[in-house]
């Protein structure tokens, strides 16, 4: 398995479609992030927010400030770190903040928007992801505050904006497992512009994505991530990804910003953490499993790394529910 596709399954990303919006200039809003907007959010973890722009075009820019972008039809927005960001078709109007603009879904439908002047139409479909940002910490890290990805150029994404206008503007009563295939759109949305999002970094970038992109870097992380539990060495990692020890060494060092046994031990503590949530195995048997002599040296290991000892951390994310 591919160092994206193991990352994702261990982080369990929960999707969902919840907002069809109508906009008609001159309009402005302000969405708010996911902690000051309470309500769905509450309880569910961090939240990646994203826009589908199915019609017409707007800006958008955040609250903080910032570069001013222009989004199409075919466009994605994502908002990988909850930032508060304004959307319009003219962001000098006085925002007015989405949530008051809200209106109740239909059964089976999402809520709706429908607010503006009367001009130009502008119209999106707004979706969430929910994660441990702990687990989900080297993805998170390696994005920027606001990402544009063009959907429509290529292959893959046209197909799935269709998919996502027919699941949200379908007249007909859900079906049996409707709310499952909304779910799993925005899923594949959020996937795609990652894919996306590695094909345009440029050669300069660094983080964990650039690693994934690099021949050799990427090589060295899938193998990591195919077989966490192996006792590499820098040496085996090396020839596994064609360089010497000591340049594997410094480029992941470059690209990651740690070397690669570092990386290593971090993300079988992340595995370990999202076994402490998925199952009931005891602390000690799951210190075993991902490398840990005894039950102490992985407490003091886990609380390093989130803060916490293990035990706190199950119940943590038991409390919290970080499912949808």
């Amino acid at each position: 398995m591919d160092a994206l596709s193991d990352l994702l399954q261990v982080v369990k990303l929960n999707g969902a479609l919840f907002l069809d919006s109508r906009f008609t200039a001159p309009w402005c809003v302000e969405s708010r992030p996911a902690h000051e907007s309470g309500g769905i959010f509450a309880g569910l973890g961090h939240i990646v927010f994203f826009h589908a722009i199915t019609h017409g075009q707007c800006r958008v820019r955040l609250r903080s400030g910032g570069e001013t972008l222009q989004v199409h039809a075919g466009d994605l927005l994502l908002l990988p770190h909850d930032d508060a960001h304004c959307l319009g078709s003219d962001l000098q109007l006085a925002a007015v903040t989405s949530d008051s603009l809200v209106q109740p879904a239909s059964p089976g439908g999402l809520m709706r928007i429908d607010h503006g002047g009367g001009g130009e139409e502008t119209r999106f479909i707004c979706g969430f992801l929910a994660c441990e940002p702990h687990l989900c910490q080297p993805l998170l890290d390696a994005l920027p505050r606001i990402l544009r990805v063009p959907l429509t150029g290529g292959a893959g994404g046209g197909w799935l904006l269709d998919l996502l206008y027919h699941a949200a503007h379908s007249d007909s009563a859900p079906g049996p497992g409707s709310a499952s295939v909304k779910a799993k759109l925005a899923e594949l949305l959020f996937l795609e512009a990652i894919r996306r999002h590695i094909d345009a970094l440029p050669a300069h970038e660094i983080g964990w994505l650039a690693g994934l992109r690099d021949p050799w870097v990427g090589r060295a992380l899938n193998a990591l991530h195919e077989r966490p539990m192996h006792a590499w060495s820098v040496e085996e990692l090396g020839a596994h990804a064609g360089l010497s020890r000591s340049a594997l060494a410094q480029r992941f060092n470059e690209l990651i910003g740690m070397p690669p046994m570092h990386y290593l031990t971090r993300w079988r503590l992340r595995r370990a953490a999202a076994a402490l949530q998925d199952t009931r195995r005891p602390v000690a048997a799951l210190a075993g499993d991902y490398g840990y002599e005894s039950e102490a040296a992985f407490n003091r290991a886990f609380k390093r790394e989130f803060g916490m000892p293990p035990a706190a951390w199950r119940r943590k994310g038991r409390r919290s529910g970080v499912t949808l």
